[in-house]
């Protein structure tokens, strides 16, 4: 098995952090986050290997994590806005966090592509780290929370980065 993460292993780290302490099973995890239960498997040996997370205490390594989110997603997952389209809010637009702290216009708005209900804002198109990240997001909205300070990583200007630093601090050091 190939030991380099991959982007939906970001997503399962980010799931157990923003749940940390609450009880899980791969099925559960796999489930809720709209990938098989293989995906999660690997994705945890993957995170292992890697030392983002602790298999005997089945938690990730916070400080870790923190540390690789912000020194290095945005160079190992690099993201690109696109043109604009509807979607689910992500970055500075779907984090309630970031959005109270700066002023978003309407030409701020990122968004994952998605059709349908889910299809709430209007603005700049961002793949999203893993194809289910958009389902995910809106079945959990702390786990939403956590996905958009991450974009905000990855594609933020440096005053949203530097916002989204600090919340994710406050929020894996809890």
């Amino acid at each position: 098995m190939d030991l380099r993460l991959k982007p939906q292993d970001v997503v399962v780290a980010l799931k157990l952090a923003a749940h940390a302490g609450e009880p899980w099973t791969q099925p559960e995890l796999a489930k809720s986050l709209h990938m098989s239960a293989s995906e999660v498997n690997h994705g945890l040996k993957r995170l292992e290997a890697c030392q983002l997370y602790n298999p005997r205490e089945r938690r990730v390594i916070r400080k870790s994590l923190e540390e690789f989110l912000v020194a290095g997603l945005r160079y190992v997952f690099p993201a690109q806005l696109g043109d604009a389209g509807k979607g689910i809010p992500t970055s500075v637009s779907g984090s309630s966090a970031l959005s109270a702290k700066l002023l978003v216009g309407d030409d701020d708005h990122i968004v994952w592509p998605a059709k349908g209900r889910a299809a709430r804002v209007r603005g700049r198109t961002l793949a999203p780290l893993y194809r289910t990240v958009p389902q995910a997001a809106t079945d959990d909205p702390v786990l939403h929370e956590y996905l958009a300070l991450t974009d905000a990583l990855r594609v933020g200007r440096a005053r949203e980065r530097a916002l989204a630093k600090e919340e994710l601090a406050k929020r894996l050091a809890l």
